[in-house]
């Protein structure tokens, strides 16, 4: 879906549709985290979901950014977010998008607005590399068959390692006398 450039900076609106497709603001923070714990309960783990406005305007709108988000409205209501950072690859020499998250909020979906997201996106990483790529749960078969149906196959053979909270102070600490590491 090709959703033509609208004069505001950063939104885009087709003359006859109802979607619009703009770049975060921090006052769209609140929103934003609404949309995370959406998400989070989406996917079973509502606790988890344990970051604040502070967090989100720090590391999205601060002086160092690490994120960017993109937020869909059908008809002026918030529909959808899409927060999103870049990567690089060192074997391909080139950078990329990672979407974070993607939520549709339920009374929203089957409207084209979840594709047109991932046409900005796809628009963005074209500017900026050549590879675009997300998590998606196992379970979630239904949006499985919806990045198939885009063009995106499954990386069967990568697992996703992490170490965070005590295992990650712990490694931290091994780091030249390193007493203390502070808790985030």
């Amino acid at each position: 879906m090709n959703v033509p450039e609208q004069s505001s900076p950063g939104a885009s609106k087709s003359p006859v549709s109802p979607l619009v497709i703009r770049e975060a603001i921090p006052a769209d923070v609140p929103e934003m985290l609404t949309f995370i714990r959406e998400l989070a309960a989406y996917e079973r783990e509502p606790e988890s979901a344990i970051a604040t406005a502070e967090d989100l305007l720090r590391d999205g709108f601060g002086p160092r950014p690490v994120f960017q988000c993109l937020i869909a409205e059908w008809e002026g209501e918030p529909a959808a977010m899409a927060l999103y950072f870049s990567f690089y690859s060192t074997w391909r020499g080139n950078a990329g998008i990672h979407l974070e998250d993607l939520f549709v909020r339920p009374r929203f979906r089957r409207k084209g607005i979840a594709k047109a997201l991932f046409a900005r996106l796809a628009a963005i990483t074209l500017e900026r590399g050549d590879r675009f790529q997300w998590h998606v749960l196992d379970w979630n078969q239904m949006a499985i068959d919806f990045y198939e149906q885009m063009g995106a196959h499954m990386l069967k053979e990568w697992r996703i390692m992490r170490i965070d909270g005590d295992a990650l102070r712990k490694l931290a600490e091994q780091v030249g006398g390193t007493s203390s590491v502070p808790a985030r």
